[in-house]
């Protein structure tokens, strides 16, 4: 037996000596198709959910003078104490909530804010609801903590718009459901909650008992001139409810991963404890930035939030000339998610439009069974750059 054979034994030994929730995880599927070209500059790059404008000049310089005074060491579990008031004073501002700056937790991007939720409420067995399509982040961070996703199909209204009917979460909840988790506005689907649906899921959740994670990472993201409404409008301080954000969106700091979530008052030990064993605290020069993000960047976020619309309504009308194609326009977020009639898989489709107009885009079944027929596409990006895709795409279907 030569060393590749034998090292290929010893590798899959490994595998199986892993425990049955690692192994159990699914292969996060958006690759299947950036990684074929995510080093091509001629390819339009459309499949990942991130603007094409860089962190703005404000955000680098506060990271800059934080690192030239020597605030790199540890601190805080929690969060600098700074940025816990200036996230309060934030959600004070744009959604007219009073939220104690002890209830805020910072973590390392949304993602950990998720995953730091799931392992304060989920026990082995514990079943969770989830609206689909969906992020596939959402449903798997239920299943690394030993919890069960349970698939909420979205619906389409008699007004041709795509909701969560509440009759199916009422319907879907049994003795071992213990939370509702949704994104609100929603990746990939653009759907926001109406603030009236809110109330009446919190009531469910209040007589059930259930926990409610709410992900309102894309709530600036709408394009009717409001905010999406926010669960802490609704909820008081003692509710059983985690938000759970993101600096990424807001002011293009993707890569920077600095996040927070929101707990019912009270738990600030247990979330410390959390937030020690997971990751101990973000960079403190990076929250340094975030608190300046959060005092100086709301034009930014309306820049943004412009940008996006301007190209969400270029794509819009230029795709609804090319035959075959059709979608819901979404009412948040940036993303739009196309169907196009033909018989190919849409992870087929999505690999030969990266061939032969080289948009890339994200497969529909990257976000669950429910997604297949569809393509996701993002529309953060300048409105050129819109206009672009439109062209590739209308003369690549019009062969």
């Amino acid at each position: 037996m030569d060393s590749n054979t034998l090292n290929e034994g010893r590798s899959l030994s490994a595998a199986t000596a892993l425990s049955a929730r690692v192994n159990s995880l699914a292969t996060a599927q958006i690759g299947q198709v950036a990684d074929k070209r995510r080093s091509d500059p001629e390819v339009i790059k459309l499949w990942i959910g991130e603007g094409d404008l860089a962190t703005p000049d404000f955000v680098i310089e506060a990271a800059h003078n934080a690192m030239r005074a020597g605030h790199t060491r540890y601190t805080y579990s929690l969060g600098l104490p700074a940025l816990r008031q200036a996230l309060s004073d934030y959600h004070g501002r744009h959604w007219g909530v009073e939220v104690p700056a002890s209830r805020f937790a910072v973590t390392v991007g949304g993602m950990n804010a998720i995953m730091q939720s799931a392992q304060a409420i989920l026990d082995p067995g514990d079943e969770v609801l989830v609206p689909t399509p969906s992020w596939p982040n959402l449903a798997e961070a239920m299943r690394l903590v030993g919890g069960s996703p349970i698939s909420v199909p979205y619906k389409l209204g008699d007004n041709g718009r795509r909701g969560l009917d509440l009759e199916d979460i009422r319907r879907g909840i049994t003795t071992r459901t213990r939370a509702v988790l949704l994104n609100s506005p929603s990746n990939p689907t653009g759907w926001v909650m109406p603030k009236e649906d809110i109330r009446e899921l919190v009531e469910i959740c209040r007589a059930r008992k259930l926990w409610i994670i709410a992900d309102e990472v894309y709530a600036h993201f709408t394009y009717n001139g409001s905010i999406a409404p926010s669960f802490l409008q609704i909820c008081d301080d003692y509710d059983r409810l985690i938000v759970t954000n993101t600096f990424s969106k807001n002011w293009a700091m993707t890569g920077w991963r600095a996040g927070w979530l929101i707990m019912p008052k009270g738990l600030e030990a247990p979330f410390a404890k959390l937030s020690e064993y997971n990751t101990t605290s973000i960079p403190t020069f990076v929250q340094h930035a975030a608190v300046e993000a959060l005092n100086q960047g709301d034009s930014f976020i309306r820049t943004m939030v412009s940008r996006c619309g301007a190209s969400r309504a270029i794509l819009l009308d230029g795709l609804s000339r090319i035959k075959g194609f059709s979608f819901l326009p979404p009412d948040g977020a940036f993303y739009l998610m196309l169907k196009v009639d033909t018989d190919e898989t849409s992870l087929d489709l999505a690999l030969r439009i990266l061939r032969e107009a080289k948009v890339g885009v994200a497969h529909g079944t990257a976000f669950g069974p429910g997604g297949e027929g569809y393509l996701r596409i993002c529309f953060a990006i300048s409105p050129e750059l819109a206009r672009e895709t439109v062209t590739r795409l209308t003369k690549m279907f019009a062969k």
